[in-house]
């Protein structure tokens, strides 16, 4: 139970985090979507930095529950996407790893359009 708060909790940092981000007034003229871009990258950041302090500190499993799967999941699932990717590279499981990305990037695609032709 304590774990599901401390995730909760997190997640609700990061999802604040994510829409604060989002209300800054920064538009490319191009349409390129700057602030998502930004997100996922930072989420990547943070979730590197975590994993990383997570293997080689003594850091209480909670706080990392709350720091990873809580705030960088709140605010950019997209950070656990790439964690996991990186994991299955790292562990010799490249075309794996290249499959699940490209399968992710394309199907989810897919998926967005699926669900907003049945709504029309």
């Amino acid at each position: 139970m304590l774990n599901c708060l401390a995730v909760g909790a997190g997640g609700f940092l990061g999802a604040v985090l994510r829409y604060l981000i989002g209300l800054i007034p920064l538009e490319m003229r191009s349409g390129f979507p700057v602030k998502t871009f930004v997100i996922n990258v930072a989420g990547c950041f943070a979730i590197g930095l975590i994993a990383g302090f997570a293997e080689k500190s003594s850091i209480d499993p909670r706080l990392i529950l709350l720091l990873k799967v809580g705030v960088c999941g709140g605010f950019t699932t997209f950070s656990s996407f790439a964690l996991e990717t990186q994991g299955l590279i790292s562990d010799g499981n490249t075309v794996t790893g290249i499959l699940y990305a490209l399968l992710s990037l394309v199907v989810g695609t897919l998926a967005v359009i699926l669900g907003q032709i049945i709504v029309k």
